[in-house]
């Protein structure tokens, strides 16, 4: 008999994939997915079962962990208009879900954390996910793992990866902040997805922490010029002091639904990202590919029709990620 691992956050792109993967590899999958997500459609023909709830809801996660040997905690929220929503769905959604792992007698709580936790100064986000993580380690009922990824990437996305995508077709002249050499280690969904799945249940990896980044690092100017290059969307770039930046983040923050620029994207622009992967190697046989490989394997160049389509698309679901609804 198969054991039941409870995939959180199962409707995004990332566990859609992990619950394919995890299916495929003799495990009962359960599938948490907000009531009436719209997102929901992604698990149709995979072999799941789906169950609704909400990570801000406790009473709503019973039947979701009730059996379950392992949880892959993955629901979040990335950007948000109402900044309240760190708290409630990142720092105190995780307690609820690990309350209810710990009340279900789960023994292997698996947590998805970001890079973004070793920023010197956190941003809102990086803030949550670092309290989280705290709230995942005092909880002595039932053994953990904690992982960080660093930029997640594939053909659609993922979220901040298609954030900076848009950023850079904005403009014909692209308005970079500050002087680009921010190292980041971008890595394929597909990798982490893998990753994820040998952590699942594995004891050797009880208790410990682990970065899931890519093959390599590449600082951030010249990721976006490899993505414009391979998009056959090349521009030039025009490097924008930092204090200036905050300073037109401060006023735009005022005028615009969807600014340009703000205290988030600087972060990201500004702090180095590229972790290093070796204990995941080492323990689980984890084999991230390079950011070239990756990249130029998921993106080719796009006709004048397909560049509007992606831009709408990332705009949705922006969208739908700053109104708290992809968790």
């Amino acid at each position: 008999m198969s054991r039941t691992v409870l995939v959180t956050g199962a409707a995004g792109e990332l566990g859609r994939r992990l619950v394919r993967r995890l299916g495929g590899g003799g495990w009962g999958v359960r599938a948490l997915v907000l009531p009436g997500d719209p997102l929901r459609g992604r698990l149709d023909g995979i072999d799941c079962e789906i169950v609704e709830g909400d990570v801000r809801d406790s009473r709503s996660l019973a039947a979701a962990t009730a059996n379950a040997d392992t949880v892959l905690h993955l629901a979040a929220v990335i950007l948000a208009k109402d900044p309240n929503l760190y708290e409630t769905i990142n720092r105190q959604g995780t307690a609820n879900v690990v309350a209810a792992a710990a009340s279900a007698g789960v023994r292997h709580f698996v947590y998805v954390s970001s890079a973004s936790v070793v920023y010197p100064h956190l941003t809102p986000y990086g803030r949550s996910k670092l309290d989280a993580e705290r709230v995942v380690t005092e909880e002595h009922g039932l053994a953990h793992t904690i992982v960080r990824p660093t930029l997640v990437y594939d053909e659609n996305g993922g979220q901040e990866f298609m954030l900076f995508r848009k950023f850079l077709r904005r403009f014909p002249i692209v308005p970079f902040i500050g002087p680009g050499s921010a190292l980041k280690c971008p890595v394929h969904a597909d990798d982490v997805v893998e990753g994820l799945a040998r952590i699942a249940g594995n004891e050797a990896c009880f208790g410990k922490l682990y970065n899931l980044s890519g093959g390599e690092s590449i600082s951030l100017e010249d990721l976006g010029k490899l993505v414009l290059s391979i998009e056959g969307a090349e521009r030039p770039f025009l490097h924008v002091p930092v204090p200036l930046c905050r300073a037109i983040a401060g006023v735009l923050a005022h005028l615009m639904k969807d600014p340009p620029i703000t205290p988030y994207a600087i972060a990201g622009f500004t702090n180095d990202a590229a972790l290093d992967c070796t204990q995941a190697m080492k323990d689980f046989g984890y084999r991230p590919r390079g950011v070239r490989e990756g990249l130029a394997r998921c993106l080719s160049p796009l006709s004048p029709r397909m560049a509007r389509a992606s831009a709408a698309r990332a705009i949705e679901t922006v969208d739908s990620i700053t109104d708290g609804k992809a968790i």
